[in-house]
């Protein structure tokens, strides 16, 4: 079982920024396409931004260059880094891990993390 734990959440004023961390306990970090997406109230989750083993990266188109995805395969680490944040940008953040090896496919979700972006 794979565990997904995602930090760096929180209130911060429109403008504002925060990094958001995902840790991956699995061994299978280094060949997982990692991802972020978020879900707004009532709204279905959607992607944000991804990065393929390789580091291969791909947004949102809403993104804009707002949003950054970096990763440290050393540390089974995957980050957002989220700038001129506004108030449609409040969702709760979710990371996803997925890969294909030998045993099949592999998708695993963290729990989320909630980003409120108000004044």
């Amino acid at each position: 079982q794979v565990q997904l734990v995602e930090s760096g959440g929180g209130l911060v004023q429109p403008g504002g920024s925060l990094r958001l961390s995902c840790t991956a306990s699995a061994r299978a970090f280094k060949i997982s396409t990692m991802g972020w997406y978020r879900q707004a109230p009532d709204k279905q989750r959607e992607l944000v931004a991804t990065s393929t083993s390789d580091v291969n990266t791909k947004y949102a188109d809403w993104v804009k260059g707002r949003f950054t995805i970096s990763r440290d395969n050393s540390k089974n680490t995957v980050y957002l880094q989220m700038t001129s944040l506004r108030p449609e940008d409040t969702a709760v953040y979710y990371c996803n891990s997925r890969w294909t090896d030998v045993y099949g496919s592999n998708n695993y979700w963290g729990q989320g993390t909630q980003v409120t972006v108000s004044s």
